[in-house]
């Protein structure tokens, strides 16, 4: 019974052995190198498309800069220790035990704050950093000269305030900071100092390698508070209370000059800052000792 079951079978697998047997040898080959090439072109084009996946991919991913207070009137820590950030031409604070301050602003547009800003800093002869956008500089050409007559620094904020973090090509980075280059050589007939601070402190490492490779140095901060919010902006005690206890040796602050709060109290808070032994330095001064 068995036999008769698989009978059909057999004779077919007979007919088969048959047929190969009477495949002439040279077609043999044919078929074999053919099969041989296919599979060496997909392997080959495998190995294409995964290199090519890892050239546009992202080396490292996106971070916010961000700070951790444990002690108030001592540095806090922050995404990255001073030594780390180093490697790149970056910084967040200076590491020092003297009571000094470096002021940076940064600037997305012009509300009618910075004009009071700039006359607190001249009272006080504390020099500054502005970190400007494109459209910064095109609308306020004037504020950009008193800024630079005045001894202040004007920084690169990127042209138009990306998620840089996003942004992979070498190209494209550079064409964010070159248009305001550009606009600034063509407002103050100057070359603009290479400082650099990614909008809403957002990055990834090749970012900050990017930056470096072309001739930038990239700064955070280490004390900043909640006053970006036109329509929640901090009371004077509120801001007195964060930007007075906070303070420490080496202190990198970030202050936006939308605020109408700091346009009111910068005069005031510099005043008890100074009260306090702190006195102020531009970034220039803090890369200089470093």
């Amino acid at each position: 019974m068995l036999k008769q079951k698989f009978s059909p079978l057999l004779r077919k697998v007979t007919s088969r052995i048959t047929q190969i047997r009477q495949i002439p040898p040279r077609a043999c080959l044919k078929v074999l190198l053919l099969f041989a090439a296919a599979f060496l072109t997909g392997h080959l084009l495998a190995r294409g498309i995964a290199a090519l996946e890892t050239a546009v991919s992202p080396v490292s991913e996106s971070e916010n800069w961000g700070l951790g207070f444990s002690e108030e009137g001592k540095r806090p820590t922050g995404n990255a220790t001073i030594e780390e950030l180093k490697e790149y031409d970056a910084w967040f604070a200076q590491d020092t035990e003297e009571k000094e301050l470096y002021l940076t602003f940064d600037c997305g547009y012009e509300n009618g704050n910075t004009p009071a800003i700039l006359e607190a800093l001249k009272n006080h002869n504390a020099p500054a950093t502005f970190f400007v956008v494109g459209n910064f500089i095109r609308d306020n050409p004037e504020l950009i000269r008193q800024m630079v007559e005045e001894g202040h620094t004007v920084g690169n904020h990127t042209y138009s305030h990306p998620d840089m973090s996003q942004i992979s090509s070498p190209e494209a980075f550079e064409e964010e900071l070159v248009k305001v280059e550009e606009l600034y050589r063509k407002t103050t007939g100057e070359e603009m100092p290479r400082y650099y601070r990614p909008p809403r402190g957002v990055y990834s490492t090749e970012n900050l390698r990017m930056a470096k490779d072309l001739g930038y140095q990239t700064f955070f901060w280490s004390l900043a508070y909640v006053d970006w919010q036109q329509d929640a902006q901090p009371t004077h005690e509120e801001a007195f209370e964060k930007l007075l206890g906070r303070i420490h040796p080496g202190a990198i602050v970030l202050l936006h000059n939308t605020s109408r709060t700091n346009g009111e109290i910068l005069d005031e808070l510099l005043t008890r800052w100074e009260s306090i032994g702190y006195t102020f330095h531009s970034l220039e001064e803090l890369t200089a000792n470093s």
